[in-house]
């Protein structure tokens, strides 16, 4: 048995939602996103690839990118969080995790970390971090010390290559990578409790490539919405998860 990785039991799999678009608006079609979260009115963003990755503040009616700051050429810029006054960012395979001040972008501090970086947000106290596998990591956002961990699961199977991640209304939802669903977990458990599909929402004919997967989601609390992107995607889109 893989390092983290629960016992396998029989279940019966978590229920399925669909999706309902309530607003399309601009995005730039260049953005390979890798992480995706809304504060205060703007959207902030991480986009990969080597010598393409950088840090951003979106208008999100406008799709204008307000900030932005390059990341070295030597790291693939993945999944990002707001924590606070800061900007937390993972890269792909440098296992260095940087922060930036939030309003200046200005670099802070870098932590490392063993493994992989994929997705990364945070509750109250803790970011949360995926890393490919069907573990998410629990941190402390001053050291990136691990608190704990979860594997996640769907009818006692492990569900791998959690992507992009969002904290909402006490669930994680997680991209998996190269589909178009959305996994709502238990971040006690890590048991999925529902999934959302969103095949459909951009088809395979309106893609750049085969990169071009699902993969952004981002909260407005305040307002209740929840927006969705995808890499290389021309639209953000804000849906209604809406029962099949």
């Amino acid at each position: 048995m893989a390092r983290g990785q629960a016992p396998v039991r029989e279940g019966t799999s978590a229920p399925v939602s669909g999706y309902r678009v309530k607003h399309t608006y601009p995005h730039d079609p260049n953005a390979y996103t890798q992480g995706l979260e809304f504060v205060d009115g703007y959207l902030y963003e991480g986009t990969g690839l080597n010598g393409r990755s950088s840090i951003r503040k979106v208008q999100l009616e406008t799709g204008k990118v307000l900030r932005q700051r390059p990341v070295a050429r030597e790291h693939f810029g993945e999944g990002i969080t707001v924590w606070k006054s800061r900007i937390i960012e993972l890269t792909w395979q440098s296992g260095i995790a940087f922060t930036y001040d939030r309003e200046s972008f200005e670099p802070r501090q870098s932590f490392r970390y063993t493994g992989e970086g994929w997705g990364l947000t945070h509750d109250s106290v803790s970011l949360i971090m995926s890393d490919g596998t069907a573990d998410l990591r629990f941190l402390e956002p001053g050291t990136f010390k691990e608190r704990r961990r979860i594997t996640v699961t769907d009818a006692g199977r492990p569900v791998r290559q959690l992507n992009e991640l969002e904290w909402i209304k006490g669930q994680v939802f997680a991209n998996v990578w190269t589909t178009d669903r959305i996994a709502r977990i238990d971040p006690q458990s890590g048991r999925v409790l529902g999934w959302i599909d969103l095949n459909g929402l951009r088809p395979a004919s309106q893609r750049e490539n085969a990169d071009a997967v699902l993969n952004g989601i981002a909260y407005d609390a305040a307002g209740d919405r929840l927006f969705v992107t995808g890499k290389l995607w021309s639209s953000l889109f804000e849906i209604t998860v809406v029962p099949r």
